[in-house]
Formats: structure tokens, sequence, C-alpha cells
């Protein structure tokens, strides 16, 4: 089970909708309108219509697991008192003396470009449960990085 904002629920529904309304019916479309061409055994724009039948298909499974296994966080329970799914934390790189700010988010929501980062990231991994004040060593890829956590907020 996935924890998930509101928001990130209701966009992965609306995804949800936008491949069973729309996707699927034009996959269906172009699979009828091969057929009709004639002979399917050397027919590749019926392989590539079922091709891509079967990989819309499963991303629709794969959806609709995820937003079954997703249990929605209610913010209100939420406090910013510490580092947790939800809350944005601004840090200071001690060593290169940059702000940043990050909101944890679940997986399915993380969005490097919007400042979320999954919750199962090495950095997130590292500030979890962390308080204001705290100075953290956070193992990554490149090495070891020491932040400082100077706000959370909800």
């Amino acid at each position: 089970m996935g924890y998930i904002s509101e928001e990130g629920y209701n966009k992965l529904v609306a995804q949800l909708r936008e491949l069973e309304a729309v996707e699927r019916p034009k996959i269906i479309e172009a699979i009828r309108e091969a057929r009709d061409k004639g002979d399917l055994s050397e027919n590749a724009e019926y392989d590539a219509a079922k091709e891509a039948q079967g990989m819309l298909e499963a991303k629709i499974n794969k959806l609709k697991q995820t937003i079954a296994d997703s249990k929605i966080l209610d913010t209100s329970m939420l406090k910013a008192d510490s580092v947790q799914i939800l809350t944005t934390v601004t840090l200071k790189n001690v060593k290169a003396n940059q702000q940043m700010s990050y909101t944890i988010v679940s997986d399915t929501e993380a969005n490097l470009r919007e400042g979320k980062i999954s919750v199962n990231t090495p950095i997130a991994q590292g500030l979890l449960g962390k308080k204001v004040g705290d100075v953290v060593e956070i193992k990554v890829p490149r090495g070891v990085m020491t932040f400082e956590i100077l706000k959370i907020t909800l």
C-alpha cells in the first residue's frame, strides 16, 4: 500500500479515465481498420496496433492496481514538527551553501521539476523523522551530502 495525496490520487484516476475513454477506442479503431485491409498474417499495421493494445492494457492494469493499493492521506492529521510524507522541507546543503525545498510525496507523484521527491529516494529517506535544526548526512550515489533542515511546512 502506498500513501498518496488526494491531488495525486485524482490525477491517477483522471489518467485512467483518459486511457480507457480516449486511448483504448483509438487503438480499437486502428485494429479494425488494419483488419479490414485483408490478410492479417502479413499486415504490419495490424501487428503494430495489437502490440500497442497490449501495452495500453498493461498500463491500464498497472494504473488500476496502483489506485487500488493507494491510501489517501488526510493532510489535516499531519503535523509539521518533523519531516514526513506530504511535508515540504527547506534544506541547506552545508558544503555548497545552497538552499532548496522539496515536498516528500509518493512514487507516483514525484516530479523533480515541481520540487516533489519520492519518499523512497535516498534524500527523503534520510530526512524522514528529522526536525528543524537537525543536520543530517545522507548517502547518495555521488557520495555523502550534509544538509541542515531550515524549515518544515505542510
